[in-house]
């Protein structure tokens, strides 16, 4: 295949889009239904398994039940922005998945090398952090537009919630960045081959432990899911932002939600775990693929067992251990991460 011909690099990319985002689209469908079954089991119930067999086509139902359910526009809402909001949310939580290294360089019939990544650029984790703080948008604006007191806590909730841990979040990460010496997250995977395909992150030479419990506090806080799900508790505000909507444009709400818990995941596992890299990937480049969703799938089961364990914060107790807490380990996790890269960092 020649990748040189702009047509057949542009029709490979198209392709290459929309398999992504099927296969996206898929794994949300199916991490609600996990989520579902497993809290079922937690709480000692059965929870969805009549629709298919063992409720496999529950998400199918679902989907049926949003597009046919009556829309509900408040009489006094700001209609543009109302219905752009959740379009925001949606667009901001897929736009992260282009930049994402799925897996190794592996050959394939009649298309010769292939990369298992859509895009690939020297800025990527920037692009990843900045895509997705565009998603707080789409939540503010729904708590705006709705013209409701609830949505507009939850809007405002959200806003401050967002903006407080998003800069654990990114502090978490600049360990990582000054190990790795670049942003371009194919590169960071790259570098953690090593060691039969254990030289991750978070065994290399400064471990990034402390990085890593950050990153993912902050980013638990980050998708609103519990403990931190405050901008739409549904004892204090009815369901927070998107109190007023229905239909699809809360099927996008809650598709985006499910996303940013992908989004997470996959940068977790790129920038801490290895990514693809595992035991016999180099003989075997079809096993990074499989790592690499074992590896996603651990962090979504993190999110189900916490919401069937863990009970929700007050918003004081939130806002205190995200600034007294977190973010000052957040900085001494960059100052000790500095000093080990001055002082022994490995020739």
């Amino acid at each position: 295949m020649d990748w040189n011909n702009p047509y057949i690099y542009a029709l490979g990319k198209f392709v290459a889009i929309n398999v992504t985002f099927v296969a996206v689209l898929m794994l949300v469908a199916y991490t609600v239904l996990a989520e579902r079954r497993v809290l079922g089991f937690i709480q000692g119930r059965l929870g969805p398994n009549r629709v298919g067999y063992g409720g496999v086509l529950q998400p199918f139902a679902d989907l049926l039940k949003f597009i046919l359910k009556e829309e509900i526009v408040p009489d006094k809402a700001t209609r543009f922005v109302y219905f752009l909001a959740p379009v925001i949310a949606i667009t901001a939580a897929l736009m992260s998945m282009i930049v994402y290294p799925f897996g190794p360089d592996v050959t394939l019939p009649f298309l010769g090398t292939v990369r298992l990544t859509i895009a690939q650029f020297d800025v990527a984790l920037l692009y990843v952090l900045a895509i997705t703080s565009v998603g707080v948008y789409g939540v503010a604006l729904a708590g705006w537009s709705s013209n409701s007191k609830f949505s507009l806590l939850g809007g405002l909730r959200a806003s401050a919630q967002l903006i407080s841990y998003e800069l654990s979040l990114g502090l978490s990460l600049v360990g990582v960045v000054m190990m790795s010496g670049t942003l371009d997250l194919w590169e960071i995977v790259h570098q953690q081959s090593g060691w039969y395909g254990m030289h991750w992150n978070l065994f290399r030479w400064f471990p990034q432990v402390i990085g890593f419990v950050i990153y993912l506090i902050s980013a638990i806080a980050e998708t609103n899911r519990v403990p931190f799900d405050l901008p739409e508790a549904e004892t204090e505000l009815v369901a927070g932002f998107h109190t007023e909507y229905s239909a699809l444009k809360f099927a996008l709400f809650f598709m985006a939600e499910y996303v940013n818990m992908l989004t997470v995941s996959v940068l977790a596992t790129t920038l801490f775990l290895g990514g693809w890299n595992g035991p016999g990937v180099a003989q075997l480049p079809g096993l990074g693929l499989f790592y690499f969703l074992i590896k996603v799938i651990f962090f979504l089961f993190l999110y189900i067992w916490l919401r069937g364990t863990l009970p929700r914060f007050r918003f004081d107790q939130l806002m205190n251990f995200g600034w007294k807490f977190l973010l000052p380990a957040a900085i001494l996790n960059v100052l000790l991460t500095a000093t080990a890269y001055y002082f022994w960092l490995p020739s």
